[in-house]
């Protein structure tokens, strides 16, 4: 006969030794010494086994009746649910932040050359909503959520990224039979980002005047270490994570060079970038204003990083074209008629500046470490040190008047 929440409250009080039965094979077990618990007994093939399903104090008479017949449905299916508990404890992958951590581990670390930039998109847009849910809870309403906040927060290609993160996720997860389905495999970047435009954004040179103008005219909102770098991009023509988190001990200031080793390089090769005369001007008042920490660029806000965040100069520069994510009423758009450009527009500059000074090709290519394939890229090693010096000061020098 079913029992009450009464009648167990009152055999828990008791704190005499039973095994009392719910019916169904689910028993409520007051041992000789411990906490009262509930147990399931089943059949397979044959053979009869217990498990327990949770303590009294957690589990109440209600929430013991639905988890048993969780494993009994899982019984029907031909899964014996203690060996699958045991496994699943085994593993320990059951919610979606687990699941990350494995994929992290084993596939990205050892994959991919820069394996914090799906971790930074799971912690800051996917773990928020769903890191905590089971993996075999989430759906594709719950997928949907993921993408169009991120969208919804004016960043479509982080949107599209982040949906191609979320089905090498859960593909991961069906891999290790974790789950049947992959929640985000049905959606397409048609429900994200939307396709993107292949980009080829370079700054003009009365468009650098303008854009440097306005900079200088906002500069208690932007920011001077916003400036600087900025500067410094336009005439360097670095990839944005190699300066935005530079340390000073890459920096040889008495010799104008920045040496950058091999694992702060997309391309795995380090390279030592010799500083036009205005840029050794912006980072000694950069090592001024760093005020002894030991990068160029250090967080001014309460921040996990202790150096300038991946998205920081971008939102800086688009909060002056009237784009501010998160707000419902965006800023004035200062920036006039100019066409919205990034932090990667400037290095695009760059390369677009040396090129009109008369740098050869090849040589504006190692300006910004693009190196060149095939043959001549596995026996060419040799840097044209002075060759990429000239090239870096005939920029600085063209642009030096408009910044």
């Amino acid at each position: 006969m079913a029992m009450t929440a009464k009648q167990v409250a009152a055999l828990a009080k008791a704190g005499e030794p039973i095994r009392k039965s719910d019916g169904k094979g689910l028993y409520f077990v007051v041992p000789d010494s411990g906490s009262p618990y509930w147990a399931l007994r089943y059949s397979v093939d044959g053979k009869r086994k217990q498990m327990t399903l949770g303590q009294y104090a957690d589990m109440s008479l209600a929430d013991a009746r639905t988890e048993a017949e969780v494993f009994k449905r899982e019984l029907r299916q031909g899964v014996d649910p203690l060996i699958a508990k045991q496994r699943q404890k085994w593993i320990g992958i059951s919610s979606v932040d687990d699941l990350f951590q494995d994929w992290y581990t084993n596939d990205l670390l050892p994959r991919l050359k820069h394996p914090n930039i799906p971790a930074r998109i799971f912690n800051k847009d996917i773990k928020p909503v769903i890191g905590e849910l089971k993996i075999h809870d989430v759906t594709a309403l719950d997928v949907r959520e993921v993408i169009h906040r991120v969208r919804d927060s004016g960043r479509p290609t982080v949107a599209n990224d982040t949906l191609g993160y979320m089905k090498q996720l859960f593909n991961h997860a069906v891999k290790l039979e974790l789950t049947a389905n992959n929640p985000a495999s049905p959606f397409t970047i048609n429900d994200a980002g939307g396709l993107e435009e292949s980009r080829a954004r370079a700054l003009k040179l009365d468009e650098v005047e303008q854009v440097f103008k306005v900079f200088r005219k906002h500069l208690n909102s932007f920011g001077r270490d916003n400036y600087l770098s900025c500067c410094l991009f336009l005439v360097l023509g670095n990839r944005k994570s190699e300066l935005c988190e530079a340390p000073w001990s890459e920096f040889d200031l008495g010799q104008y060079v920045w040496h950058i080793p091999q694992e702060r390089v997309k391309t795995g090769i380090p390279i030592s970038i010799p500083l036009p005369g205005q840029a050794m001007e912006w980072l000694n008042e950069l090592k001024v204003r760093s005020l002894g920490s030991e990068y160029v660029f250090p967080a001014r806000r309460r921040s996990k990083l202790p150096h300038m965040g991946p998205d920081t100069l971008n939102r800086a520069i688009s909060k002056l074209f009237g784009r501010e994510a998160g707000r419902k009423i965006q800023p004035p758009n200062v920036m006039g008629d100019i066409k919205h450009f990034t932090v990667h527009d400037l290095r695009r500059t760059f390369r677009s500046l040396a090129s009109s000074v008369g740098t050869p090709r090849h040589i504006a290519r190692l300006c910004t470490n693009h190196r060149q394939g095939g043959v001549d890229g596995i026996y060419d090693r040799h840097e044209y040190f002075e060759e990429r010096k000239a090239a870096h000061q005939k920029v600085a020098d063209l642009v030096s008047p408009y910044l």
